[in-house]
């Protein structure tokens, strides 16, 4: 596995935690009664994208190692995945 292989798969990791994890523990500006002039109820009080970002990094890190570690030590090649058997 070269070095792009792996920073394609640790991004695409990254970006789907960071995606499961924006949605938790959200609190909208309609349900805490603080709401701003001229944005929407549904906005957020405080995103904690901080927060949500060391998480998703943390979630892609405990994911993505072994991932890669597995693939990069020959646990899975191109000929495992190859349904056609073409070459």
């Amino acid at each position: 596995m070269t070095l792009t292989g792996t920073i394609v798969i640790f991004a695409t990791i990254w970006f789907l935690a960071l995606l499961v994890c924006l949605p938790i523990g959200l609190r909208t500006q309609g349900e805490a009664g603080e709401r701003v002039p001229g944005t929407p109820s549904s906005a957020p009080v405080d995103p904690m994208i901080r927060r949500k970002l060391l998480w998703a990094t943390c979630a892609a890190v405990v994911i993505g190692v072994p991932l890669c570690a597995y693939l990069a030590f020959g646990g899975l090649t191109i000929h495992d995945i190859d349904i056609w058997h073409v070459g």
